[in-house]
């Protein structure tokens, strides 16, 4: 029988890309006040993109007082109607950019071209065309007898799973409400943060509204512990998250934190199995499971376990691994050399505390950093792959037999980000929500985000909400 394969469909936009970025203050491009540069690369093939600004302390001072001269002279006396145009202004900037800003995503980040065009990119642009809605209605947002007043400046900081899209959700809201931003992306994709800001100053905000700074952790902490900084907005790590909190502890700034996860995925028997096994594949390998709210526990009832399997295993071997760049491409590249080496490091964990590893059967590219989409079996709840967010294509599979079981081991984690279910009981879908402690609860799909959504976890996985009213509230004074 003959075996067909698709023909590869590279994608044909390719965005200018500087040799050398600076910083973005107060409307300007900027050189760093040290001199240093740092690279960013390519990792589907490990080539260099550009050098890019590496912000210290003094870069970080010079940015917040951009954004305090910004907010006082211009944005905060602005009429809440004019604020609304520029965010519309920049929402249509984004989408006529659409294709180029996808392309760079993917180029920054390694995540197929497919998510970047048809997820990050329009939402990132939805998140600004809803807050600029709400610009000038925010007193019907807030509670009788509040006054609608902004914050000052927020500090920003964003990860490299979804750098523009998470920079639009924070920055969007924050903007909306009479706030200026300091943003400062990842060091592994800046790139497309630094596009925005040119977007930014092609839209004619006034100067200091919205400052980008590149740089690693250093620039962060610097950005967190500035005194001149009213709120920091974090998405990352739960370690980071933590310290964070320890730094802001009695101080009088605001503090939302969206942090780590390890969600529940609980398929019961009667579930629409079919609908079911495609929730659970986009659940953990979407962005190459890069997501903070990743269905990356499996918790099937115990007498559909060996059907799910075999589904699974059959699903995960039509999945296509390669270049990101290339539109059939369903796995791309992980994004650094260091996620790379933490996800074999959790995988080998697995391995040795005797669950089952089951892999896609492909050739990986011989540059560029890849791991084949994997899920484990005989996982057991103690072992470090159910309890530890691996954040790569990897799944943990583990049993239950009565819904109590179900809830109780979901809720078995530090965490509390996300969970989906999966019944045809719209009974059993309310009940089992209810019970388990999770920000975010999906019945019967999984990974739908809107900008009028709230979103956001507790315990280990943060506090605050960004989207929806909710996310308003975050950057109004309480």
């Amino acid at each position: 029988m003959a075996i067909f394969d698709y023909a590869p469909a590279p994608e044909s936009v390719r965005p200018a890309i500087r040799e050398r970025y600076g910083l973005f203050i107060d409307g300007n491009w900027v050189a760093p006040s040290g001199g240093r540069y740092f690279e960013t690369v390519n990792p589907a093939d490990e080539t260099h993109l550009s050098q890019v600004a590496y912000a210290s302390a003094a870069d970080v001072d010079r940015a917040v007082r951009a954004a305090r001269k910004g907010y006082e002279k211009y944005w905060r006396r602005m009429k809440p109607a004019d604020r609304a145009k520029y965010l519309y202004r920049i929402a249509r900037a984004v989408t006529e950019r659409g294709r180029e800003l996808a392309v760079l995503e993917t180029l920054d980040g390694g995540k197929p071209i497919k998510e970047s065009r048809d997820f990050d990119i329009p939402t990132a642009a939805a998140h600004f065309f809803y807050y600029a809605g709400w610009a000038d209605k925010l007193e019907w947002a807030m509670r009788a007898g509040r006054v609608p007043d902004p914050i000052g400046v927020s500090g920003q900081i964003v990860p490299w799973n979804f750098p523009l899209l998470m920079a639009a959700w924070k920055i969007a809201p924050a903007l909306a409400c009479g706030n200026t931003v300091v943003l400062k992306p990842a060091e592994t994709t800046p790139l497309t943060a630094l596009a925005l800001a040119q977007i930014v100053r092609e839209a004619d905000l006034p100067p200091g509204v919205i400052n980008v700074l590149t740089g690693d952790g250093a620039t962060g902490a610097a950005l967190v512990e500035h005194a001149g900084v009213d709120k920091i907005a974090f998405t990352g790590s739960t370690e980071v998250g933590k310290a964070i909190a320890r730094s802001l502890a009695g101080t009088d700034k605001r503090l939302t934190l969206e942090l780590g996860g390890k969600a529940a995925h609980i398929v019961f028997a009667d579930a629409p199995m079919d609908q079911a096994i495609e929730g659970v594949i986009n659940g953990i390998y979407f962005n190459q499971g890069h997501v903070c709210c990743a269905g990356s526990r499996l918790l099937v009832e115990e007498r559909v376990h060996d059907e799910v399997i075999v589904r699974l295993t059959e699903r995960l071997q039509t999945l296509r691994l390669g270049d990101p760049l290339d539109k059939n491409t369903d796995i791309g590249a992980i994004n650094s050399k260091a996620q790379l080496e933490k996800i074999h490091e959790l995988v080998r964990s697995g391995v040795e505390a005797g669950a089952t590893l089951v892999q896609q059967q492909c050739v990986l590219p011989s540059r560029g950093f890849y791991f084949p989409a994997s899920f484990f079996t005989n996982v057991h709840p103690s072992h470090r792959i159910a309890r530890e967010e691996i954040f790569g294509p990897v799944l943990s599979v583990l049993t239950f037999r009565t819904p109590d079981e179900a809830v109780e081991k979901a809720n078995n984690t530090p965490y509390g980000l996300s969970a989906g279910i999966w019944t045809d009981k719209g009974s059993k879908n309310m009940w089992v929500a209810q019970q388990l402690r999770a920000g975010v609860v999906w019945c019967n799909t999984f990974n739908q985000f809107d900008p009028s959504s709230p979103f956001g976890g507790y315990r280990e996985s943060g506090f605050g909400r960004e989207g929806g009213v909710h996310g308003l509230y975050e950057y109004l004074a309480k």
